[in-house]
């Protein structure tokens, strides 16, 4: 019976460590000390506190999908170790909905993601007839839709990405307008200049936007409204004037 055991154990380890960075639909079982066990098929999964979404209550039976971070052999079978906050959650459930991801036409570039709140994503076609953006979101928004449901009103904002960084991210700004983007290539920062009535939105709650966006482009962001720039300016030329 126990080499029975371990042979058992064994095949579950490996079917388990082949979906490691995979997405499975799990039931939740159990909470235990803020844990939350879920049944994965053959196997039960764990989901720790730290990669549970904070805005997200989870309940006996409901149902959930969750990415497969790491299958452990430590303790007395294989370990499942899975995740509600990781980005490549996200990415494998685009990868559900939107065929043209998995054929390779429409390729996911970077995600930035604050699980719960706030996800950034950055795609691009390889085919100039097919809009990278608008595959994403699909028909209606039905896409963008369902993976917004499954991460309960998780917002995500879908941006295209370039090869210019100025381009790259005035879009990882978005939804706010960019007028202007100076990059400083050695640096790796960029200034960014904003209409004053897009300055919060810039910014967003908590700087939200802001940061996303830095972590998307992996580029250091400073922004400013029009107006401040200008003030600065002219702030600027007074102090030549006055040293002329």
């Amino acid at each position: 019976m126990q080499h029975l055991r371990e042979a058992e154990r064994g095949v579950i380890y490996d079917e388990y460590s082949q979906k490691e960075n995979e997405i499975l639909t799990a039931i939740v079982q159990r909470v235990e000390n803020k844990q939350v066990f879920v049944e994965l098929g053959r196997t039960e999964g764990i989901l720790e506190p730290n990669q549970q979404m904070p805005t997200e209550e989870l309940a006996v039976n409901d149902r959930i999908k969750v990415y497969v971070l790491e299958v452990s052999r430590l303790g007395r079978g294989p370990q499942v170790f899975v995740s509600r906050t990781h980005p490549g959650l996200v990415k494998r459930l685009f990868e559900l909905e939107v065929p043209e991801i998995v054929t390779g036409v429409v390729q996911i570039k970077s995600i930035a993601r604050e699980a719960g709140f706030r996800t950034k994503m950055a795609v691009v076609s390889t085919d100039p007839l097919i809009d990278a953006v608008g595959s994403c979101v699909g028909p209606r928004g039905i896409r963008v839709e369902n993976v917004v449901n499954e991460l309960k009103t998780e917002k995500i904002d879908i941006v295209r990405w370039s090869q210019d960084p100025a381009e790259y991210i005035a879009n990882a700004l978005n939804p706010a307008r960019v007028l202007s983007v100076f990059v400083s290539e050695t640096e790796k920062a960029a200034a960014v200049i904003v209409p004053d009535n897009q300055l919060s939105l810039a910014i967003g709650k908590e700087g939200q936007n802001a940061r996303l966006a830095a972590k998307l482009t992996g580029w250091k962001i400073d922004i400013k409204s029009q107006s401040q720039v200008e003030a600065e300016a002219r702030t600027l030329e007074q102090g030549e004037a006055e040293e002329y």
